[in-house]
């Protein structure tokens, strides 16, 4: 038997009425799930490093290519030093997005839209002097003419903090603004007294001072007083020998002063970029040397700036499942998937589960909204009528079973629409004894 098919249709108001609320469910879902979901991370991203020759300048290219492997193009800018890269940082025209900084160089004040990634490294501060006599303390170096560096480097900022603590301003000690290379030069020809210089103990520029015969390497006595004050230094505790054993370089116990190395990026940058860059940190700094032990850096410190939530989480956890097995495009697709997901989730499982008693009710209320008429008939004949009330119920029933005849239903509901008909005809039926039963006398016509 075929089953006429608007037997399985609901009509198109009864659609609309349960389709809208449902659209509009789904789509504030949508709308809250473009709210939550974190966008595609940016394809490019500029770092500021340092002066081409420098540690920090060797840092980025080391990062620039663990994010190429990562399908992420990493530009390297070459920079004067920290305070440049700090001010890129802050610029909101420079297209900088995370910059290699010594600490004590920033203020999260000042600055309040950076966050730091990580401590990437310990960069001791040497000063060689001239001659053989033993320097302990920075009053030593009154008289001196100082290489401390060109302006915007860490080296002439620490430099310039440690000789006003002590007192020492231009006309105590004189500063001869030379970079690290021009400066060691300067120092072994006799052009100047002293440099600053900031960098690792393997440095070639570090090792040829150290063995320089004529050079003296600075004890800082007073170190423990230096970094109460300046809360980013550090002291360490260069052993005798440790440069080089044989020829006994350095020839006594010294303590060094040293500032850590951050990684610093402003607020906006995107997680998935964030892990990447740890990632590439923790590969190209997790090596120890001969003043930090293996998997000492990087490490979630704040020196300046705030601990950024998804550094720590990384340091907390480390790369997160799908970074270990996918692709990096792949592994953050997945993740902004999911992100988006759970908001629509939240809308969909209760949706679907409203929708079939939706239905049920809708289908339904097309059929039972008709018994209550049909009982108030009922009612009524139990009493007596006139005739023209009568003829006024037979009219109702006439149109409502007109009415139900036209109704349609999905079969799963037919039995109930059929149902409704027989009742309607039973209570015809029972008006119809009513009209054709003899009246006593005196009965109202």
């Amino acid at each position: 038997m075929n089953v006429p098919r608007h037997l399985n249709e609901l009509s198109s108001r009864d659609i609309l009425l349960i389709a809208i609320p449902a659209l509009l469910l789904v789509a504030a879902g949508i709308w809250l799930a473009a709210v939550l979901i974190k966008p595609a991370p940016p394809s490019r991203v500029v770092l500021a490093a340092g002066p081409n020759g420098g540690a920090y300048l060797r840092y980025g290219e080391a990062y620039r290519r663990f994010l190429a492997a990562h399908q992420v193009d990493l530009e390297v800018r070459a920079t004067r030093g920290s305070v440049e890269n700090y001010a890129l940082l802050r610029s909101p025209d420079s297209g900088v997005d995370v910059a290699l900084m010594q600490g004590g160089i920033g203020d999260a004040e000042e600055a309040p839209d950076l966050v730091a990634l990580a401590s990437v490294s310990t960069e001791p501060l040497w000063v060689f002097c001239r001659g053989d006599a033993r320097l302990d303390r920075i009053p030593d170096l009154r008289g001196k003419r100082l290489a401390v560096g060109v302006p915007g480097s860490a080296t002439r900022v620490l430099a310039e903090a440690l000789l006003r603590a002590n007192g020492l301003d231009q006309e105590l000690a004189e500063r001869i603004e030379v970079p690290g290379l021009d400066g060691a030069e300067a120092l072994l020809r006799g052009l100047v007294d002293c440099q600053f210089l900031i960098g690792a103990p393997e440095a070639g520029i570090v090792k040829a001072l150290s063995h320089a015969p004529s050079l003296t390497l600075m004890n800082f006595e007073r170190a423990g007083a230096y970094t109460r004050h300046m809360h980013y230094l550090s002291q360490i505790q260069l052993p005798e020998g440790v440069i080089d054993i044989e020829n006994d370089i350095p020839p006594r116990n010294v303590t060094l002063l040293a500032a850590p190395a951050q990684l610093v990026a402003r607020d906006t940058l995107h997680p998935a970029i964030q892990d990447l860059l740890l990632m590439a940190a923790t590969k190209v700094h997790g090596r120890g040397n001969l003043i930090q032990r293996n998997g000492e850096f990087p490490r979630p410190e704040r020196v300046d700036f705030p601990v950024s939530d998804e550094a720590e989480r990384f340091f907390r956890s480390g790369q997160s499942f799908l970074q270990r097995y996918l692709p990096f495009w792949l592994a953050s697709l997945v993740d902004r998937f999911l992100i988006g997901l759970i908001p629509l989730a939240a809308v969909l499982i209760p949706l679907f589960r409203l929708l079939p008693p939706l239905y049920r009710w809708r289908v339904r209320s097309r059929i039972y909204r008709w018994y209550g008429e049909l009982m108030f008939i009922e009612n009524e004949m139990r009493s007596r009528l006139t005739d023209d009330v009568l003829q006024d119920h037979r009219r109702r029933l006439e149109n409502m079973a007109a009415t139900v005849d036209g109704l349609t239903a999905p079969l799963a509901y037919a039995d109930q629409l059929y149902l409704l008909r027989q009742h309607i005809a039973f209570v015809r039926e029972k008006l119809d004894a009513m009209s054709d039963t003899p009246r006593p006398p005196g009965t109202a016509q």
